[in-house]
């Protein structure tokens, strides 16, 4: 291994864990298998490599597909609403193709869908590249690629039109919570509001089920305020790429709340209190 094989490694990084995250929806997951893709790249005779990038993007989009052929069988195992694992993020990334709505749109697409959706939509490679990368024809990724994009855009979440336009509702939401104004939590809430709360069966009072309805989630939520414990602390911080609501008990983080906003109302609440998932917040 040459320090030039080694700084090339260093370089993609970033761009492989972006790759295995948005596959996978765990950092975790996603670190494991770019440390898979080095015990590869140390592996692989240099003169067989055309383009590191392409090269290391493959081994990581392989590497991927078939973690995902085993992680069906636990997603289908898990103890209520799977959600990905919430990461902090900067002004750096693309808010819309990290955030947690769209990451838990891409669960319903295959394995391969979601991958050539994401190396061609996401990151930019060409037609030829993502047939290589997966290892298909390139006719059959086009179709593949069509699919998938007609089934995003017929669900695809709603953004807001400014991160500013998202604080606003989700700090109004905050607000209304603590103050116990029924209404006024009603009024921020889209009238098709659901929310979903990730305990992964190990937290106590976690629903198993999603909550739907403007009243509904509103008295959810109201509810679980009058049960809060004393010394618990909120905080906005940025994650998935938008304003989230991090809570935490003695200075460490419980839940991380994610909000679906189109800048007017809330369409949907998603609460990640797995342990598991929060051990990196």
């Amino acid at each position: 291994m040459t320090d030039g094989a080694l700084e090339s490694f260093e370089a993609h990084r970033p761009a492989m864990i972006a790759i295995a995250y948005r596959m996978l929806g765990s950092l975790a997951e996603a670190e494991d298998i770019v440390q898979e893709a080095w015990l590869r790249w140390q592996a692989a005779t240099r003169e067989g490599v055309r383009s590191d990038r392409a090269f290391l993007s493959t081994v990581v989009t392989r590497l991927c597909l078939d973690r995902l052929k085993s992680a069906q069988v636990t997603r289908e195992e898990y103890v209520g609403p799977w959600l990905p694992e919430p990461v902090r993020t900067d002004t750096q990334v693309d808010p819309e193709s990290i955030s947690l709505a769209f990451l838990v749109l891409l669960e319903s697409l295959s394995p391969v869908e979601r991958a050539v959706y994401l190396l061609h939509e996401v990151f930019g490679y060409s037609h030829a590249e993502v047939a290589e990368m997966v290892g298909k024809e390139e006719a059959a990724c086009r179709q593949i690629l069509h699919r998938a994009r007609d089934h995003i855009q017929s669900r695809r979440p709603r953004f807001a039109p400014s991160k500013e336009s998202h604080e606003r509702l989700v700090t109004g939401f905050m607000s209304a919570c603590v103050s116990g104004d029924l209404e006024g939590l009603k009024k921020l809430l889209a009238h098709d509001v659901t929310s979903w709360a990730d305990g992964g069966g190990r937290v106590r009072g976690a629903a198993l089920n999603p909550v739907r309805g403007a009243d509904a989630v509103a008295r959810l939520f109201l509810g679980i305020m009058k049960k809060v414990p004393a010394g618990v602390t909120a905080e906005l911080s940025e994650v998935n790429g938008w304003p989230t609501v991090l809570l935490r008990l003695n200075g460490a983080v419980f839940d991380v709340m994610s909000f679906e906003t189109d800048g007017e109302h809330i369409h949907a609440i998603r609460s990640v209190l797995n342990p598991e998932k929060l051990a990196r917040m």
